[in-house]
């Protein structure tokens, strides 16, 4: 067995209305530990809002090599993107 705490993802939001960003990766024996070793390592200078915390053994990714098949699909649903509307210029983060 390990002897290491297992491996964090760090995701800080910097303000209301904007997404989180993936920020670093800390250390920690616990979800609770893992926020606060977060939030002493990338906001300590009020730079968040909010933190997620995921065990890194816990992300699933997509096989790029697969690529083509998983997002090729949605290149003929126009429909689905907002193109169609013309967005002010005073909106922002959209």
């Amino acid at each position: 067995m390990s002897k290491e705490w297992p491996l964090w993802e760090v995701f800080v939001r910097a303000k209301n209305g904007l997404s989180h960003r993936h920020v670093g990766s800390v250390h920690a024996a616990d979800d609770r530990m893992a926020i606060e070793a977060a939030r002493d390592t990338y906001t300590r200078r009020m730079e968040g809002v909010s933190l997620w915390v995921v065990r890194s053994a816990d992300i699933v990714a997509s096989d790029p090599g697969e690529g083509a098949a998983l997002f090729e699909p949605a290149a003929d649903k126009v429909y689905r993107h907002p193109t169609f509307y013309s967005i002010p210029e005073h909106v922002k983060n959209i």
